[in-house]
């Protein structure tokens, strides 16, 4: 489970990469692709062709941070592919960090607070 502090936006890259690439490859792919700045702060997923391999590019304050999960069974659930980052929830990350379908989840309404009538 991947703890996304607050104010830290995730972004998920929507076309796939190269899973060889290290920390300057997808902080190349996050720069260049994406058009922001991987020393933010903010986190970046990227996925393989075949779906079932996810890397996470984070910069700690001090160093960039590569996290990698394989799943065994079936695939990371992903957007079409377009040149452009979709904006995740931490919930919805940690769906999909966990091979859940992140989509068809949805924000419940905030409760309605008592009115004095």
């Amino acid at each position: 489970m991947l703890n996304v502090a607050p104010g830290t936006k995730v972004y998920l890259g929507c076309r796939p990469v190269d899973m060889r690439k290290g920390f300057d490859g997808l902080a190349a792919v996050v720069a260049t692709v994406l058009k922001k700045d991987p020393y933010s702060g903010h986190m970046f997923l990227f996925r393989g062709k075949q779906g079932g391999y996810l890397k996470v590019l984070y910069y700690d304050g001090s160093g960039l941070c590569l996290f990698a999960k394989r799943l065994e069974r079936g695939k990371f659930v992903w957007p079409s592919i377009v040149d452009a980052a979709l904006t995740l929830t931490p919930a919805q990350l940690a769906l999909l960090v966990e091979g859940i379908d992140w989509r068809r989840t949805v924000v419940p309404e905030p409760p309605r607070l008592p009115q004095l009538v």
